[in-house]
Protein backbone atom coordinates (compact mmCIF):
# COMPACT_ATOMS: atom_id res chain seq x y z
CA UNK A 1 0.00 0.00 0.00
CA UNK A 2 1.11 3.58 -1.09
CA UNK A 3 2.13 5.67 1.81
CA UNK A 4 -0.22 8.81 2.98
CA UNK A 5 2.08 11.58 2.24
CA UNK A 6 1.69 15.82 2.37
CA UNK A 7 4.14 17.80 1.20
CA UNK A 8 5.06 21.40 2.99
CA UNK A 9 6.95 23.65 1.38
CA UNK A 10 8.31 26.71 2.96
CA UNK A 11 7.57 29.75 1.18
CA UNK A 12 8.03 32.62 3.81
CA UNK A 13 11.65 34.08 3.32
CA UNK A 14 12.75 37.55 2.84
CA UNK A 15 15.35 37.26 0.08
CA UNK A 16 16.89 40.30 1.49
CA UNK A 17 20.35 39.45 -0.17
CA UNK A 18 18.35 39.57 -3.43
CA UNK A 19 17.21 43.13 -3.19
CA UNK A 20 16.27 44.89 -5.49
CA UNK A 21 14.50 41.55 -7.45
CA UNK A 22 12.49 41.02 -3.97
CA UNK A 23 11.70 44.75 -3.28
CA UNK A 24 7.93 43.73 -4.12
CA UNK A 25 7.91 39.85 -4.15
CA UNK A 26 8.64 37.03 -1.87
CA UNK A 27 12.30 35.09 -3.04
CA UNK A 28 9.90 31.98 -4.03
CA UNK A 29 8.60 34.15 -6.64
CA UNK A 30 11.68 35.70 -8.59
CA UNK A 31 11.17 34.81 -11.90
CA UNK A 32 14.16 32.57 -13.17
CA UNK A 33 14.95 30.58 -16.41
CA UNK A 34 13.16 33.21 -18.92
CA UNK A 35 9.43 30.89 -18.04
CA UNK A 36 9.54 30.26 -14.59
CA UNK A 37 9.12 31.14 -10.87
CA UNK A 38 11.37 29.49 -8.23
CA UNK A 39 8.82 28.00 -6.91
CA UNK A 40 8.33 26.12 -9.49
CA UNK A 41 11.00 24.14 -9.47
CA UNK A 42 10.34 22.14 -6.41
CA UNK A 43 6.65 22.03 -7.21
CA UNK A 44 7.24 20.30 -10.22
CA UNK A 45 9.73 17.66 -8.31
CA UNK A 46 6.81 16.92 -6.00
CA UNK A 47 3.99 16.94 -9.05
CA UNK A 48 6.35 14.94 -11.19
CA UNK A 49 7.04 12.52 -8.23
CA UNK A 50 3.02 12.07 -7.90
CA UNK A 51 3.01 13.86 -4.90
CA UNK A 52 -0.18 15.87 -5.34
CA UNK A 53 -1.31 17.11 -2.00
CA UNK A 54 1.02 20.63 -1.39
CA UNK A 55 0.58 23.35 0.80
CA UNK A 56 3.11 26.36 0.23
CA UNK A 57 3.14 28.59 3.33
CA UNK A 58 4.32 31.96 2.66
CA UNK A 59 4.58 35.35 4.31
CA UNK A 60 6.61 37.91 3.21
CA UNK A 61 5.02 39.87 0.13
CA UNK A 62 3.28 37.24 -0.74
CA UNK A 63 0.81 38.63 -3.56
CA UNK A 64 2.98 37.51 -6.51
CA UNK A 65 3.45 34.44 -5.45
CA UNK A 66 0.06 33.36 -4.34
CA UNK A 67 -1.18 34.59 -7.31
CA UNK A 68 1.13 32.22 -9.18
CA UNK A 69 0.01 28.92 -7.39
CA UNK A 70 -3.69 30.03 -7.67
CA UNK A 71 -3.29 29.99 -11.14
CA UNK A 72 -1.07 27.79 -12.19
CA UNK A 73 -1.00 24.97 -9.94
CA UNK A 74 -4.26 23.59 -10.34
CA UNK A 75 -4.55 19.72 -9.38
CA UNK A 76 -7.81 17.77 -9.97
CA UNK A 77 -10.17 17.65 -7.26
CA UNK A 78 -12.01 14.82 -7.84
CA UNK A 79 -9.12 12.94 -6.33
CA UNK A 80 -8.61 15.04 -3.37
CA UNK A 81 -5.23 16.42 -4.82
CA UNK A 82 -4.48 20.23 -4.19
CA UNK A 83 -1.59 22.69 -4.57
CA UNK A 84 -2.40 25.64 -2.09
CA UNK A 85 -0.84 28.38 -0.61
CA UNK A 86 -1.31 29.11 2.91
CA UNK A 87 -0.79 32.63 4.12
CA UNK A 88 0.43 33.09 8.06
CA UNK A 89 -2.68 33.52 9.55
CA UNK A 90 -1.70 34.06 13.57
CA UNK A 91 -3.50 30.82 14.49
CA UNK A 92 -1.31 30.26 17.89
CA UNK A 93 -1.60 34.06 18.54
CA UNK A 94 -1.07 37.60 17.36
CA UNK A 95 2.42 37.00 15.79
CA UNK A 96 3.89 35.87 12.41
CA UNK A 97 6.29 33.20 11.69
CA UNK A 98 8.82 33.31 13.64
CA UNK A 99 10.92 31.00 11.86
CA UNK A 100 10.08 27.77 10.00
CA UNK A 101 9.52 25.56 12.72
CA UNK A 102 7.05 28.21 13.81
CA UNK A 103 5.36 28.15 10.13
CA UNK A 104 4.67 24.47 10.51
CA UNK A 105 3.42 25.01 13.83
CA UNK A 106 0.93 27.34 13.21
CA UNK A 107 -0.36 25.52 10.53
CA UNK A 108 -0.71 22.32 12.57
CA UNK A 109 -4.15 22.10 11.16
CA UNK A 110 -3.14 21.26 7.81
CA UNK A 111 -1.46 18.43 9.34
CA UNK A 112 -4.62 17.13 11.36
CA UNK A 113 -6.33 17.29 8.63
CA UNK A 114 -4.51 15.14 6.14
CA UNK A 115 -3.29 12.87 8.76
CA UNK A 116 -0.26 12.05 6.49
CA UNK A 117 2.20 9.09 8.10
CA UNK A 118 4.65 11.41 6.38
CA UNK A 119 5.61 14.97 5.50
CA UNK A 120 7.66 16.04 3.46
CA UNK A 121 9.49 19.64 4.25
CA UNK A 122 10.95 21.21 1.19
CA UNK A 123 12.39 25.00 0.40
CA UNK A 124 10.80 26.73 -2.31
CA UNK A 125 14.00 28.90 -3.67
CA UNK A 126 16.15 26.11 -5.18
CA UNK A 127 17.07 25.38 -8.57
CA UNK A 128 17.16 21.70 -8.81
CA UNK A 129 15.34 18.37 -10.31
CA UNK A 130 14.98 15.68 -7.85
CA UNK A 131 12.67 12.76 -7.80
CA UNK A 132 11.21 12.54 -4.15
CA UNK A 133 9.65 9.48 -4.28
CA UNK A 134 13.76 8.11 -3.70
CA UNK A 135 14.04 10.10 -0.34
CA UNK A 136 10.80 9.17 1.06
CA UNK A 137 11.21 5.08 0.13
CA UNK A 138 15.09 5.39 2.05
CA UNK A 139 12.95 7.23 4.66
CA UNK A 140 10.51 4.87 5.67
CA UNK A 141 13.35 1.67 4.99
CA UNK A 142 15.27 3.73 7.69
CA UNK A 143 12.99 3.92 10.48
CA UNK A 144 14.50 7.38 11.03
CA UNK A 145 12.01 10.50 12.40
CA UNK A 146 13.76 12.55 9.94
CA UNK A 147 15.65 12.22 7.04
CA UNK A 148 17.73 15.24 5.66
CA UNK A 149 18.84 15.82 1.94
CA UNK A 150 22.63 16.20 2.12
CA UNK A 151 24.86 17.26 -1.21
CA UNK A 152 28.60 16.72 -1.61
CA UNK A 153 30.33 19.43 -1.62
CA UNK A 154 34.35 19.92 -0.85
CA UNK A 155 35.54 20.35 2.32
CA UNK A 156 37.06 23.32 2.01
CA UNK A 157 33.38 25.10 1.43
CA UNK A 158 32.41 24.07 4.84
CA UNK A 159 31.75 27.31 6.03
CA UNK A 160 29.29 28.58 3.40
CA UNK A 161 26.36 25.51 4.42
CA UNK A 162 24.78 24.28 6.93
CA UNK A 163 27.02 21.43 7.53
CA UNK A 164 25.73 17.45 8.39
CA UNK A 165 28.57 15.00 10.25
CA UNK A 166 27.37 11.10 9.70
CA UNK A 167 28.94 8.41 11.62
CA UNK A 168 31.16 5.42 10.54
CA UNK A 169 27.92 3.87 8.76
CA UNK A 170 27.69 6.79 6.63
CA UNK A 171 23.95 7.92 7.22
CA UNK A 172 23.24 8.21 10.69
CA UNK A 173 23.93 12.04 12.04
CA UNK A 174 26.11 12.75 14.36
CA UNK A 175 26.20 16.55 13.93
CA UNK A 176 24.65 19.06 12.15
CA UNK A 177 26.27 22.13 12.31
CA UNK A 178 25.95 25.88 10.45
CA UNK A 179 28.92 26.91 8.43
CA UNK A 180 31.59 25.36 10.26
CA UNK A 181 35.17 26.39 10.22
CA UNK A 182 36.14 22.58 11.58
CA UNK A 183 34.12 20.01 9.76
CA UNK A 184 35.24 16.64 9.19
CA UNK A 185 35.48 14.62 5.90
CA UNK A 186 32.87 12.26 5.34
CA UNK A 187 33.61 8.57 6.25
CA UNK A 188 33.99 7.53 2.66
CA UNK A 189 35.44 10.78 1.39
CA UNK A 190 37.34 12.88 3.50
CA UNK A 191 37.82 15.43 1.49
CA UNK A 192 33.85 16.17 1.32
CA UNK A 193 31.39 17.47 3.28
CA UNK A 194 27.81 16.85 3.23
CA UNK A 195 25.82 20.42 2.50
CA UNK A 196 22.20 20.72 3.67
CA UNK A 197 19.76 20.90 0.91
CA UNK A 198 16.70 22.37 3.27
CA UNK A 199 14.61 19.14 2.35
CA UNK A 200 13.49 16.79 4.78
CA UNK A 201 11.06 13.97 4.90
CA UNK A 202 9.52 13.66 8.10
CA UNK A 203 7.59 10.49 9.93
CA UNK A 204 4.30 12.90 10.81
CA UNK A 205 4.19 11.88 14.60
CA UNK A 206 8.04 12.37 15.32
CA UNK A 207 7.68 15.98 12.96
CA UNK A 208 4.01 17.26 15.52
CA UNK A 209 6.25 16.02 18.68
CA UNK A 210 9.22 17.74 18.09
CA UNK A 211 8.05 20.86 16.92
CA UNK A 212 5.69 20.95 19.50
CA UNK A 213 8.87 21.22 22.19
CA UNK A 214 10.12 23.11 20.46
CA UNK A 215 7.44 25.93 20.43
CA UNK A 216 7.73 25.63 24.52
CA UNK A 217 11.42 26.82 24.25
CA UNK A 218 11.52 30.67 24.24
CA UNK A 219 15.00 30.64 23.67
CA UNK A 220 14.16 29.00 20.54
CA UNK A 221 15.48 30.27 16.75
CA UNK A 222 12.26 27.94 15.90
CA UNK A 223 13.99 27.36 12.58
CA UNK A 224 14.00 23.35 11.01
CA UNK A 225 18.04 23.59 10.29
CA UNK A 226 18.82 25.21 13.32
CA UNK A 227 16.14 23.83 15.84
CA UNK A 228 14.81 21.17 14.89
CA UNK A 229 17.35 18.85 12.81
CA UNK A 230 19.81 19.45 16.17
CA UNK A 231 17.32 18.08 18.87
CA UNK A 232 16.58 14.71 16.46
CA UNK A 233 19.91 14.57 15.95
CA UNK A 234 21.19 14.86 20.10
CA UNK A 235 18.23 12.37 20.25
CA UNK A 236 20.04 9.54 17.40
CA UNK A 237 16.49 9.91 14.85
CA UNK A 238 18.26 11.82 12.18
CA UNK A 239 19.36 10.25 9.12
CA UNK A 240 21.37 12.03 5.56
CA UNK A 241 19.86 10.72 2.32
CA UNK A 242 22.85 10.79 0.02
CA UNK A 243 21.48 13.30 -3.21
CA UNK A 244 24.16 11.46 -5.67
CA UNK A 245 22.27 8.34 -5.23
CA UNK A 246 18.91 10.25 -6.65
CA UNK A 247 18.19 9.54 -10.15
CA UNK A 248 15.64 11.40 -12.19
CA UNK A 249 14.49 10.39 -15.30
CA UNK A 250 16.34 12.11 -18.66
CA UNK A 251 18.94 13.61 -16.25
CA UNK A 252 22.29 13.50 -18.13
CA UNK A 253 26.00 12.97 -16.68
CA UNK A 254 25.93 16.40 -16.98
CA UNK A 255 23.47 17.60 -15.17
CA UNK A 256 22.77 14.88 -12.49
CA UNK A 257 23.02 16.29 -9.57
CA UNK A 258 22.77 19.70 -9.90
CA UNK A 259 20.93 21.74 -6.89
CA UNK A 260 21.79 25.83 -6.66
CA UNK A 261 21.08 27.86 -3.82
CA UNK A 262 20.53 31.27 -5.31
CA UNK A 263 20.32 33.06 -2.38
CA UNK A 264 22.53 35.90 -3.58
CA UNK A 265 22.74 38.02 -6.75
CA UNK A 266 25.82 36.77 -7.99
CA UNK A 267 24.51 32.61 -7.53
CA UNK A 268 21.08 33.89 -9.56
CA UNK A 269 23.15 35.03 -12.40
CA UNK A 270 25.37 32.27 -12.41
CA UNK A 271 22.90 29.44 -12.50
CA UNK A 272 21.55 31.57 -15.27
CA UNK A 273 24.62 31.23 -17.13
CA UNK A 274 24.12 27.83 -16.20
CA UNK A 275 21.15 27.15 -18.32
CA UNK A 276 22.75 28.50 -21.58
CA UNK A 277 25.70 26.17 -22.66
CA UNK A 278 25.78 23.94 -25.65
CA UNK A 279 25.50 20.94 -22.84
CA UNK A 280 24.51 23.15 -20.08
CA UNK A 281 24.77 22.41 -16.47
CA UNK A 282 21.10 22.44 -15.95
CA UNK A 283 19.15 20.95 -18.30
CA UNK A 284 15.52 22.48 -18.91
CA UNK A 285 15.23 20.53 -21.92
CA UNK A 286 14.47 17.40 -20.06
CA UNK A 287 11.47 16.51 -21.21
CA UNK A 288 11.02 13.05 -18.88
CA UNK A 289 11.29 15.31 -15.93
CA UNK A 290 9.56 18.71 -16.78
CA UNK A 291 9.10 21.99 -14.74
CA UNK A 292 6.09 23.19 -14.99
CA UNK A 293 4.70 27.06 -14.84
CA UNK A 294 2.10 29.25 -16.32
CA UNK A 295 2.76 29.62 -20.30
CA UNK A 296 0.23 32.72 -21.34
CA UNK A 297 -0.42 32.58 -25.06
CA UNK A 298 1.98 34.87 -26.57
CA UNK A 299 3.24 34.39 -30.14
CA UNK A 300 6.43 32.70 -30.77
CA UNK A 301 10.00 34.54 -30.88
CA UNK A 302 10.18 36.53 -33.55
CA UNK A 303 13.98 38.29 -34.88
CA UNK A 304 13.75 40.20 -38.04
CA UNK A 305 16.05 42.39 -40.08
CA UNK A 306 18.78 41.25 -42.03
CA UNK A 307 21.01 43.47 -43.65
CA UNK A 308 24.18 45.15 -42.77
CA UNK A 309 25.12 45.39 -39.65
CA UNK A 310 21.30 45.66 -38.74
CA UNK A 311 20.33 41.70 -38.19
CA UNK A 312 17.91 40.14 -35.42
CA UNK A 313 20.12 37.55 -33.66
CA UNK A 314 20.58 35.68 -30.61
CA UNK A 315 23.75 32.90 -30.09
CA UNK A 316 23.91 30.77 -26.89
CA UNK A 317 20.76 31.95 -25.64
CA UNK A 318 17.47 31.45 -24.50
CA UNK A 319 13.88 33.60 -26.43
CA UNK A 320 11.20 33.17 -25.02
CA UNK A 321 7.63 33.43 -26.76
CA UNK A 322 6.04 36.63 -27.41
CA UNK A 323 9.67 38.33 -27.55
CA UNK A 324 11.10 40.55 -30.51
CA UNK A 325 14.67 40.36 -32.11
CA UNK A 326 15.01 43.77 -34.39
CA UNK A 327 18.19 44.55 -35.97
CA UNK A 328 20.23 43.50 -32.50
CA UNK A 329 22.41 40.99 -31.27
CA UNK A 330 21.85 39.27 -28.07
CA UNK A 331 24.85 36.27 -26.65
CA UNK A 332 24.76 34.34 -23.69
CA UNK A 333 21.56 35.93 -22.35
CA UNK A 334 18.16 34.47 -20.77
CA UNK A 335 15.12 36.75 -22.65
CA UNK A 336 12.01 36.57 -20.91
CA UNK A 337 8.80 37.07 -22.65
CA UNK A 338 7.50 40.15 -24.33
CA UNK A 339 11.18 41.59 -24.41
CA UNK A 340 12.06 43.84 -27.05
CA UNK A 341 15.20 44.89 -28.26
CA UNK A 342 15.78 47.44 -30.76
CA UNK A 343 18.37 47.38 -33.75
CA UNK A 344 21.86 47.97 -33.54
CA UNK A 345 21.29 47.48 -29.77
CA UNK A 346 23.94 44.58 -28.63
CA UNK A 347 23.06 42.19 -24.90
CA UNK A 348 25.85 40.40 -23.91
CA UNK A 349 25.51 38.04 -20.40
CA UNK A 350 22.16 39.31 -19.51
CA UNK A 351 19.28 38.29 -18.05
CA UNK A 352 15.94 40.13 -19.15
CA UNK A 353 12.70 39.32 -17.52
CA UNK A 354 9.26 40.09 -18.69
CA UNK A 355 8.32 43.42 -21.05
CA UNK A 356 11.98 44.97 -20.56
CA UNK A 357 12.92 46.69 -23.92
CA UNK A 358 16.32 47.74 -25.07
CA UNK A 359 16.46 51.13 -26.97
CA UNK A 360 18.07 51.31 -30.48
CA UNK A 361 21.87 51.79 -30.08
CA UNK A 362 21.68 50.49 -26.29
CA UNK A 363 24.62 47.97 -24.81
CA UNK A 364 23.56 46.10 -21.67
CA UNK A 365 26.51 43.57 -20.71
CA UNK A 366 26.51 40.89 -17.75
CA UNK A 367 23.32 42.88 -15.89
CA UNK A 368 19.54 41.53 -14.28
CA UNK A 369 17.01 43.61 -15.53
CA UNK A 370 13.92 43.02 -13.96
CA UNK A 371 10.33 43.21 -15.46
CA UNK A 372 9.16 46.40 -17.43
CA UNK A 373 12.40 48.00 -17.31
CA UNK A 374 12.71 50.21 -20.30
CA UNK A 375 16.56 50.82 -21.31
CA UNK A 376 16.39 53.95 -23.82
CA UNK A 377 18.38 54.72 -26.89
CA UNK A 378 22.35 54.62 -26.54
CA UNK A 379 22.09 54.04 -22.87
CA UNK A 380 24.82 51.44 -21.98
CA UNK A 381 24.66 49.00 -18.94
CA UNK A 382 27.51 47.02 -17.30
CA UNK A 383 30.01 49.20 -19.42
CA UNK A 384 31.07 51.61 -16.78
CA UNK A 385 30.87 49.69 -13.28
CA UNK A 386 31.89 52.73 -11.32
CA UNK A 387 29.24 54.98 -12.97
CA UNK A 388 26.42 52.04 -12.52
CA UNK A 389 27.45 52.12 -8.92
CA UNK A 390 26.20 55.26 -8.35
CA UNK A 391 22.64 54.75 -9.89
CA UNK A 392 21.97 50.83 -9.75
CA UNK A 393 22.66 47.86 -7.59
CA UNK A 394 25.93 46.21 -8.32
CA UNK A 395 26.78 42.50 -7.00
CA UNK A 396 30.15 41.83 -5.39
CA UNK A 397 30.97 39.88 -9.12
CA UNK A 398 29.99 43.11 -10.92
CA UNK A 399 26.97 42.17 -11.88
CA UNK A 400 24.83 45.18 -12.66
CA UNK A 401 20.98 44.77 -11.11
CA UNK A 402 17.67 47.18 -12.20
CA UNK A 403 14.87 46.63 -10.45
CA UNK A 404 11.30 46.15 -11.74
CA UNK A 405 10.39 49.34 -13.22
CA UNK A 406 13.06 51.36 -12.39
CA UNK A 407 14.25 54.42 -14.57
CA UNK A 408 17.28 54.02 -16.94
CA UNK A 409 19.15 57.23 -17.54
CA UNK A 410 20.67 57.72 -21.12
Amino acid sequence: MTAKVLAIVLAGGEGKRLMPLTTDRAKPAVPFGGMYRMVDFVLSNLANAGYLKIVVLTQYKSHSLDRHITTTWRMSTMLGNYVTPVPAQQRRGPWWFAGSADAIYQSFNLIYDEQPEYVIVFGADHIYRMDPRQMVEDHIASGAAVTVAGIRQPLSSANQFGVIEVGEDGRRIRAFREKPTDAVGLPDAPDQIYASMGNYVFTAKALVDIVERDAEDKTSKHDMGGSIIPMLVERGEANVYDFRDNEVPGSTDRDRGYWRDVGTLDSFYDAHMDLINVHPVFNLYNFDWPIYSNQPPYPPAKFVHAWGERVGRAVSSMVSPGSVISGSLVENSIVSPKVKVHSWAHVDGAVLMEGVEIGRHAVVRRAILDKNVYVPEGAEIGVDLEKDRQRYTVSDNGIVVIGKGQRVEP
